[in-house]
């Protein structure tokens, strides 16, 4: 790591040197930005999940960027629009056992202030609790359009 510090014959050369408030104000900068970024991100999966489980698709698709990337067992899928989960989505899921959805694990492994990506674990669960799958993904959340949404989800 390279210390911001100037020597007095840094500053003796004429030319403009950047103060090192200046760049501690700007390295702070864009560490709260990825912060910010990491809990709106956070904020925008917690929302899509509370909907999912209220088995709201369109409130689900408003938390969506399109195009809509979906990496499923290795086929690409993409969404150009809302309205691609299947009329029957719930009805199938409910045939399962599922009742809701609940996160065991969502870590950052890389953000910057306009993304987060989150690996992703999370149950299904039936009526009592009991889990009836689990799940592993990775997603990205993304600021786009003035709004924070999930850009790809990797299954």
């Amino acid at each position: 790591m390279r210390s911001c510090r100037r020597s007095s014959e840094d500053r003796s050369s004429g030319e403009a040197q950047p103060r090192n408030d200046q760049l501690f104000v700007a390295l702070a900068s864009h560490e709260e930005g990825e912060a910010y970024a990491v809990q709106k991100a956070f904020d925008c999966i917690e929302t899509f999940t509370a909907r999912f489980n209220g088995m709201d698709l369109a409130g689900m698709d408003a938390l969506l960027h399109f195009p809509h990337v979906v990496l499923d067992a290795g086929k690409l899928v993409v969404w150009d629009r809302p309205g691609q989960h299947g009329v029957t989505f719930f009805d199938e899921l409910r045939a399962t056992g599922w009742h809701r959805t609940m996160y065991r694990r969502k870590e950052v492994v890389l953000a910057t202030p306009t993304k987060a990506h989150f690996l992703v674990e999370y149950s299904r669960e039936d009526t009592e609790g009991n889990v009836r799958s689990t799940h592993h993904n990775l997603w990205i959340v993304t600021f786009e359009d003035e709004r924070w949404g999930i850009k790809l989800r990797s299954y």
